[in-house]
């Protein structure tokens, strides 16, 4: 991917990541940025789950100057409808919001909307990840609900992002361990903590924005990153 990479711990189209989602607009060579949000992650919820999460990227968009539409992407038959190739690849934007990791990546892996948007990326289009947007792109997804790590897309050099990292639940925190002890010599886990975004920006660099902190975990150590902080991703 050429372009800004976002991965957002949560708070997706809400007005408190308005400051970040300007930014990644002002980012394109566009004076209207085309903006595509999709629901995938939501795809085994329900119909006003779904609904809810394409109204609300529209909504937000918007309203910040940009043409969006809300793809109805939420299972591999939708993902191989070639109907959406060309919203894809001619998106400046394209933005998942949350909802099952396993179920997005499962989704996308291998498919036709998934190579549109890698045509998109690679003239320099900004790819936007909340949540479980965010965690397909590491080396591996894990699955709370499941407790099961499946491959990733391997875009970010993380072995897992964890997003909600500040408001991960009790019950969750061995399994956050557990993630840990995977991690080999020179791996690293990324956790984002909820309204932040960790951005790549044009050149390379990781940068923390938002309202929270990023943390770069390995086994013996846990780094912390404030908003402004550059992040040395390798």
């Amino acid at each position: 991917m050429k372009g800004i990479i976002a991965l957002v711990g949560a708070g997706e189209y809400l007005p408190v990541m308005e400051e970040v989602d300007r930014y990644l607009l002002s980012s394109v060579n566009s004076k209207t940025p085309r903006v595509v949000c999709l629901p995938t992650a939501a795809g085994q919820e329900s119909e006003d789950s779904i609904n809810r999460w394409s109204r609300m990227g529209v909504e937000h968009f918007r309203k910040l100057g940009a043409e969006v539409q809300a793809l109805r992407i939420i299972d591999t038959q939708s993902a191989n409808d070639p109907q959406f190739d060309d919203a894809l690849e001619n998106a400046d934007l394209t933005y998942f919001s949350g909802g099952n990791p396993l179920y997005l990546f499962q989704t996308m892996a291998g498919s036709r909307a998934w190579v549109s948007m890698q045509k998109a990326w690679s003239r320099g289009a900004v790819y936007a990840g909340c949540s479980a947007g965010a965690m397909i792109l590491a080396k591996s997804v894990p699955s709370f609900r499941l407790a099961q790590t499946v491959e990733g897309f391997g875009v970010v050099p993380a072995k897992f992002v964890i997003p909600h990292f500040d408001a991960v639940p009790i019950i969750f925190k061995p399994l956050i361990f557990a993630l840990r002890k995977q991690l080999m010599e020179g791996e690293y886990m990324l956790g984002v903590d909820e309204n932040t975004a960790l951005v790549r920006r044009l050149g390379g660099e990781w940068k923390v924005m938002g309202q929270g902190t990023v943390h770069c975990i390995t086994r013996k150590k846990d780094e912390v990153f404030k908003v402004g902080d550059a992040v040395p991703l390798g």
